[in-house]
C-alpha cells in the first residue's frame, strides 16, 4: 500500500462552482501578511487553517446581507493546525456540529473566490487505512486549488447550516494496483478546540453595535 498526502490541492475548474443566494454567509476571507485564505465564522469566532496567517494582526472580509465589510482581528492559535480570530462586531455565523456523519451521507462544501461564493455537494467517505473525516474526491472537488483550502464543510440545509469542518487537502492511497483519492477535512475531532479555548479564555467578547452594520 502506498499513501501520499498532497497539500495544496491542484488545478481549478469553474464549471464545478455555482453562486448561491442564501442570506447567511459565514465563509470569510482572512487577509494576513502572507496572503489571503478562507475561514468560517462560527458562534465561537472565526476558525481557519493558518495557511497565510499564523500570528499577528489580520483583516477579515465578511459578507453581510447588504454587501461585504472589512474588520480587524488578531490571530490566536488553537493547536493542531487550527487558528481563530474575533472581530469587533458580530459576523454572519453558524453553529458547529461535533457529530461526524456516516459514510455515504451528503454534505455541502462552500468556499469563496474573490467576492463570489460557490458551493457543491459531496459525500462522506470511509477507508480502513484512513482515520478522520474524508470526502469522496469527485472531479469537482479535485478541481479546487490551494486558495480554497479552509473552505467550509457543512451539514444541514441552506439557512440552517452547521459547520462540520474545513477542507485541508487531498489524500491518495494506492493499494493492489488501484488508486483512491479523498478530500481531507479538519473535522469535529479538532473543532472542539475552539469551544474549549473560548470557554477557558478570561476575555469575554463584548459585541459593538455600529451604525454602519445596523
Amino acid at each position: 500500500m502506498k499513501t501520499s498526502l498532497l497539500l495544496p490541492l491542484v488545478l481549478i475548474g469553474s464549471a464545478a462552482c455555482t453562486s448561491t443566494g442564501v442570506h447567511l454567509d459565514p465563509v470569510v476571507h482572512i487577509h494576513g501578511t502572507n496572503g489571503t485564505e478562507l475561514g468560517v465564522a462560527t458562534d465561537y469566532g472565526v476558525v481557519f487553517l493558518g495557511t497565510r496567517a499564523k500570528s499577528g494582526a489580520v483583516e477579515v472580509s465578511a459578507w453581510f446581507e447588504d454587501g461585504p465589510g472589512l474588520e480587524n482581528g488578531i490571530v490566536e492559535p488553537l493547536g493542531n493546525g487550527l487558528y481563530t480570530t474575533q472581530t469587533e462586531i458580530r459576523l454572519p455565523a453558524v453553529p458547529m456540529t461535533f457529530v461526524a456523519p456516516a459514510a455515504g451521507e451528503e454534505v455541502t462544501v462552500i468556499g469563496r473566490r474573490g467576492g463570489e461564493r460557490w458551493e457543491m455537494r459531496a459525500k462522506v467517505a470511509a477507508d480502513p487505512h484512513v482515520e478522520g473525516l474524508v470526502l469522496r474526491a469527485s472531479s469537482e472537488l479535485r478541481s479546487l486549488d490551494e486558495s480554497q483550502l479552509g473552505a467550509g464543510v457543512f451539514v444541514g440545509r441552506p439557512g440552517h447550516y452547521r459547520l462540520l469542518g474545513l477542507v485541508s487537502g487531498t489524500l491518495r492511497i494506492e493499494s493492489q494496483g488501484s488508486l483512491r483519492e479523498f478530500l481531507t477535512v479538519v473535522g469535529p475531532q479538532d473543532l472542539w478546540r475552539l469551544v474549549t479555548y473560548r470557554r477557558n479564555s478570561e476575555i469575554r467578547q463584548r459585541w459593538v453595535y455600529r451604525e454602519d452594520v445596523l
